[in-house]
């Protein structure tokens, strides 16, 4: 189904019947169709779970510019509004869960949050080696040396098959829109908001996450005044995806 938020074409769907809404928050480059494992595992007698597409993920319109963190949580708020939800448990995954995180800490917002969910949640800023710091460095002298309109002239092929081996998977497979985005999302540091959110959190990770490691979740656990966590051993980034059976069981036992 779609929906029009803000001038946006946004893709969404709804399954379940009950009077209580989740919405689940995307991680980054997916689209709503790989959560359809998280959506099944919640009771729809109970519960009518909300799927969507981010601007410029999935099947929904691409921002019109560079959004950070805050301009996809107010995004989030209208769609909020528009759908008519006025209180809802957030599930996020990933991207989504920094999205949660603002919004959580905000002083208002024009819904209510109920409790979270946070699965392999990005938002702690990752704690780089000094090999990869330096690595770092000399990528952005290169970058800037092969960024000259004279070197560029001589050099435009080599150059430009450069650039397209660099960065992650996510980067490289993204609209040049959407990668302003994801390095606005990057470079933000959310742990200092983590205390001020006042819902219950359950966080479920894998253990094996390289994206956002098992570090990340620690610090969310002691930060977060009401937090729990819960590990899949021997699972990464797709925790719920690698280990359904184990997965559906916390869930199960969480939301009942």
């Amino acid at each position: 189904m779609n929906i029009v938020v803000d001038g946006y074409n946004i893709c969404y769907k709804t399954t379940g019947t009950g009077d209580k809404t989740v919405v689940i928050l995307q991680g980054w480059g997916t689209d709503l169709g790989v959560y359809d494992s998280v959506a099944g595992v919640i009771d729809g007698s109970r519960y009518r779970v909300i799927q969507f597409d981010f601007p410029g993920f999935g099947g929904s319109d691409e921002p019109k510019e560079p959004w950070d963190v805050d301009g996809f949580a107010d995004f989030f708020c209208r769609f909020m509004e528009v759908m008519q939800v006025k209180q809802a448990t957030l599930i996020g995954h990933s991207y989504g869960g920094r999205v949660i995180i603002k919004l959580a800490a905000r002083e208002s917002i024009p819904f209510e949050i109920t409790n979270i969910i946070l699965i392999d949640s990005a938002g702690v800023l990752p704690v780089r080696t000094t090999a990869q710091k330096w690595k770092i460095r000399k990528y952005k002298i290169l970058k800037k040396f092969l960024n000259m309109k004279l070197i560029y002239a001589m050099f435009p092929e080599v150059i430009d098959d450069w650039r397209s081996r660099q960065g992650s998977a996510d980067y490289r497979n993204a609209t040049p829109m959407m990668r302003q985005c994801m390095v606005k999302a990057i470079n933000e540091d959310l742990t200092e908001l983590l205390p001020k959110i006042r819902q219950e959190v359950l966080l479920i990770w894998g253990d094996q996450d390289t994206a956002t490691p098992i570090r990340d979740a620690h610090i969310m656990e002691e930060k977060i005044p009401n937090c729990g966590l819960a590990v899949i051993p021997g699972t990464g980034h797709f925790s719920f995806l690698e280990k359904p059976a184990q997965f559906r069981g916390i869930m199960e036992a969480y939301l009942k």
